[in-house]
């Protein structure tokens, strides 16, 4: 029977890696409390220990250009660009000026103590493994309920500091593969011009990288706005997260000689679709059925990688280099708290609230390296000398960071006291989340009727149905807000900033569509960017009897001779 070009062994083997895949599922289920990637790890690495064969090659075109983009677009578009925002002084320290200065320290001791190491080659180790993957720690961090912003911080690194690893170790494999060859190598890395085209090529990829995401980020959102079909709309989110990578990462260096950043340009083109995408141009069941698409993708993948990685791990390879391996791992976890502590002690300085020493323990300890750095070692070219030595180092130090580091997560959070989600927060988001569930259903049904898709008599029990749930919702989320002030306060703070960021958003449209002038936009812009301070530093705008800020219209109305009256907050002394 023919088989039309399609590899049928290739199915079963892909089968094969999907049925580990479900009995680990249902191991982790049973058990508990236990990380399902690091889990898929470790069942890989048992499958190829026992001779387990699998014929799929995990390679460095299959990861950075078929899993990795979805990866990267899901983890941006799920993360609140609010939150990133408020955290954006202790991230950007991190992600960049702490990879590129561990980078450093790495390079130099690595020089020192790896045998057979000059300092260009211990500089693309440490290029290699120190951009931290976030998947498995945040996967543990929402089992435990640790705080958000903790998880924000972890996320936020990663996303970064992913695509300036990526940029930072194609520069420096050049100048790899120049010594190799004969050329000048490290002396003109590290020569002043040297130095100033890295960094120069560093700014000029990453920020070409978030200028393509953007500009698709805003072509496919002008596209959503005028769209009311889920699957056009999943399809065109698709189309944008691999768009954007290749278009950056590829046919780039078609137009400008050079590549960029396809990593940065994804996450950009994820936060953006992720958040003033969701909040502007999809319907409750377009956001509902696009998240759950990429969720359901994303797990997926990190289902294949993490096996793949345990399946394909040199086995042989780690003990034949288990003396390098064994001073790589101090090493990194060294590079890694000598930049978090001083770096997050400088952030400190300008960006309130604090990072905690407690979170920076965490920070530290939950720099997992997976994905990026073993596509980065499989990428390696066969001139690169001592590839299969850095191949070992890579393999050992990722497997160490999930394995050991991952597993012991749970215990460090509780040691240091930060899970912090109460049996009420627990509660309310049961609530709030199944209160959802039921607007969708009420819209759905409402269409259904609209469309003449249900008799009368169906829509009447729907509605009278769901209905008395969400009076029952209602109640039960009044009665917890009321028992609990502080999840109360935390929940309108919470609402008050989304409804004045789409305040924000509504005035930033009628600027460019030209329904308001620049200047008189740019003053309204400003007073909600007021408001929005003072929400940031847990000020409520609204008090229970009306306006807790007295807007700058009111005055001006005034002076034009319009009896407006004052606000309820002025009247009551407000």
């Amino acid at each position: 029977m023919a088989t039309g070009g399609i590899s049928v062994p290739l199915l079963a083997d892909l089968l094969a890696v999907f049925i580990i895949a479900a009995g680990v599922g249902i191991f982790v289920a049973k058990v508990g409390r236990f990380p399902y990637t690091i889990a898929l790890l470790i069942a890989g690495f048992v499958a190829s220990v026992v001779g387990v064969s699998v014929q799929i090659e995990l390679s460095h075109d299959l990861i950075l250009l078929v899993l990795l983009p979805p990866l990267l677009f899901e983890g941006a578009a799920t993360t609140d660009l609010e939150r990133l925002r408020r955290n954006v002084v202790p991230i950007l320290l991190l992600a960049v000026v702490g990879l590129l200065v561990s980078v450093g320290l790495l390079g130099v001791v690595g020089a020192r103590v790896f045998p057979g190491f000059d300092l260009l080659l211990a500089l693309l180790f440490a290029a290699m493994i120190l951009p931290t993957d976030p998947v498995s720690v945040l996967a543990l961090f929402e089992e435990l309920g640790a705080p958000d912003r903790l998880a924000t911080l972890v996320e936020g690194e990663s996303l970064v500091n992913d695509g300036v690893g990526v940029v930072v170790f194609s520069a420096l494999l050049g100048y790899v593969g120049s010594s190799a060859d004969g050329g000048a190598g490290a002396s003109e890395l590290f020569s002043p011009s040297g130095l100033g085209t890295l960094f120069t090529d560093i700014a000029l990829v990453s920020g070409g990288g978030l200028l393509v995401g953007l500009a698709g980020g805003v072509l496919a959102y002008s596209v959503m706005a005028s769209l009311d079909d889920q699957m056009t709309e999943i399809i065109l989110t698709i189309i944008l997260a691999y768009g954007a990578f290749l278009l950056a990462e590829h046919y780039a260096a078609d137009v400008l000689g050079f590549h960029l950043s396809g990593v940065i340009a994804t996450v950009v083109a994820g936060l953006f679709v992720g958040n003033r995408g969701a909040e502007s141009a999809m319907s409750p069941q377009t956001k509902i059925a696009i998240f759950n698409t990429w969720e359901t993708a994303a797990f997926i993948v990190n289902t294949f990688i993490f096996l793949m990685i345990g399946v394909t791990t040199p086995v042989g390879s780690l003990l034949d280099n288990a003396h390098l391996i064994l001073v790589a791992i101090p090493l990194v976890l060294a590079a890694r708290a000598a930049v978090v502590y001083p770096l997050s002690a400088v952030a400190n300085r300008f960006t309130n609230p604090t990072v905690p020493l407690d979170y920076q323990h965490v920070m530290v300890w939950g720099g997992l390296h997976a994905s990026i750095p073993i596509a980065l070692v499989l990428g390696l070219p066969p001139s690169t000398p001592l590839r299969s030595e850095l191949r070992a180092m890579v393999f050992g130090v990722a497997a160490f960071s999930l394995v050991v580091q991952g597993l012991t997560m749970s215990n460090l959070l509780d040691g240091l006291g930060i899970v912090t989600k109460s049996d009420a927060e627990e509660l309310y988001e049961l609530l709030t989340g199944r209160a959802r569930a039921v607007d969708a259903a009420l819209s759905a049904v409402e269409e259904l009727h609209e469309n003449g898709d249900i008799p009368q008599d169906v829509y009447d029990d729907f509605t009278t149905e769901y209905r008395a749930e969400k009076d029952q919702l209602n109640q039960a989320i009044a009665t917890l807000m009321g028992e609990n002030p502080e999840l109360r306060d935390e929940q309108i703070l919470a609402g008050e900033r989304r409804i004045l960021q789409r305040e924000k958003s509504v005035l930033m449209d009628a600027v460019r569509n030209g329904v308001v002038s620049s200047d008189v936009g740019e003053e309204l812009i400003e007073e909600v960017d007021i408001k929005l301070d003072r929400v940031q530093e847990g000020e409520r705008t609204v008090s229970e009897r009306g306006e807790g800020y007295e807007e700058f219209w009111r005055q001006r109305a005034e002076e034009f001779g319009l009896g407006v009256g004052e606000s309820e907050s002025s009247e009551g002394g407000e």
